[in-house]
């Protein structure tokens, strides 16, 4: 093996992981390891030669968030079906959540997927901890990319999502429609640090100002993505603003704004949009609660994060470093 290493110009490790493909190596570098091999007469050279034709394993790490919401869990096995029915490699999806939004807590999650991993992609909020373990992870040489909200730093090779300014604006295109009375309008969000969801709310915000200026938008209320905070959140509003007209869900905690509504009589009264198509959302748009849905696309956002993640392990090819997609739009004649 160490001849072998020096007529291929390559690490005697390098060589290991072609024998015995404990970890990936592009195509170019095993060719010439197996060219080495021809040339030098090594005994291995009918395995090595296999080794061009047989499809590598990739085991691709998936870091969503909260484990118990439809939507991940929708998402999560979109994911894993994509990865399993790749034809280039021998795929293994490897598919983790996060409860909490404490980015410490993301990091270490990162880091201990790292270890059997050969790309990851993360759901994440935008923080220092994060875009640093992005920054150490993708510096041994795993490729890192963001999913549905992007984290300020250069390191991640490339982030896919739903177009955070269309959605924002679609929503607010739907409002000002649907709204016949001035008042007040509310928007929910669940962290600002999740920068897909900042951009949307600044998005429904700019449409609003030039499109409906009768219309009051109320300060953001922030909910975690969490049901019984927005519960708790919309009955307060509800309360304290006896003109509000309209209500924006941008990001999670859906299905206690669907409640909140249905308790206080509200439902139907008030035009509410909201984040993704599930069992709940179903319903409350076909009993009137929800007037329309914006739902993100996953079975197509996970072929194409599956696809760049295997050429980023390859290097086989170059990978746009943004890939947005339009959001599916739902009401209740087109479900």
């Amino acid at each position: 093996m160490t001849d072998l290493a020096k007529a291929a110009g390559v690490s005697i490790a390098t060589v290991d992981r072609v024998i015995n493909r404990k970890l990936p190596v592009n195509s170019d570098t095993t060719q010439r390891v197996v060219d080495a091999a021809e040339a030098i007469g090594f005994h291995a050279t009918g395995l090595l030669k296999r080794r061009l034709t047989e499809v590598p394993l990739r085991r691709l790490g998936f870091l969503l968030q909260k484990r118990q919401d439809p939507f991940y869990t929708r998402f999560g096995a979109d994911l894993v079906k994509a990865t399993t029915g790749a034809h280039e490699i021998a795929g293994k999806a490897i598919v983790e959540f996060s409860e909490e939004l404490v980015p410490r807590r993301i990091a270490d999650s990162l880091y201990a997927m790292e270890r059997n991993c050969d790309a990851l992609a993360v759901v994440a909020v935008d923080h220092p901890a994060v875009a640093q373990a992005i920054e150490n992870i993708s510096a041994k040489g795993k490729p890192v990319f963001t999913l549905l909200s992007d984290v300020s730093t250069p390191a991640r090779k490339a982030y896919l999502a739903v177009d955070s300014r269309r959605a924002g604006r679609t929503a607010a295109w739907f409002v000002t429609r649907l709204v016949k009375n001035p008042g007040k309008v509310a928007i929910l969000v669940g962290s600002h640090r999740y920068l897909s969801q900042e951009l949307t709310e600044i998005s429904f915000r700019s449409f609003m100002r030039e499109h409906a200026p009768g219309l009051q938008l109320l300060e953001p209320n922030f909910i975690l993505d969490d049901p019984k905070i927005a519960y708790e959140t919309v009955i307060d509003l509800l309360q304290a603003h006896g003109d509000l007209v309209a209500i924006y869900d941008c990001g999670g905690g859906r299905e206690g704004l669907i409640s909140a509504l249905r308790d206080e009589g509200k439902a139907g009264k008030i035009v509410t949009v909201c984040n993704e198509l599930t069992a709940d959302t179903k319903a409350a748009l076909t009993d009137g609660t929800l007037d329309m849905v914006l739902d993100t696309p996953t079975t197509t956002l996970a072929t194409k994060l599956v696809q760049y993640m295997i050429a980023a392990c390859d290097e086989s090819r170059a990978i746009p470093p943004q890939v947005l997609v339009p959001a599916n739009i739902f009401i209740s004649e087109n479900m």
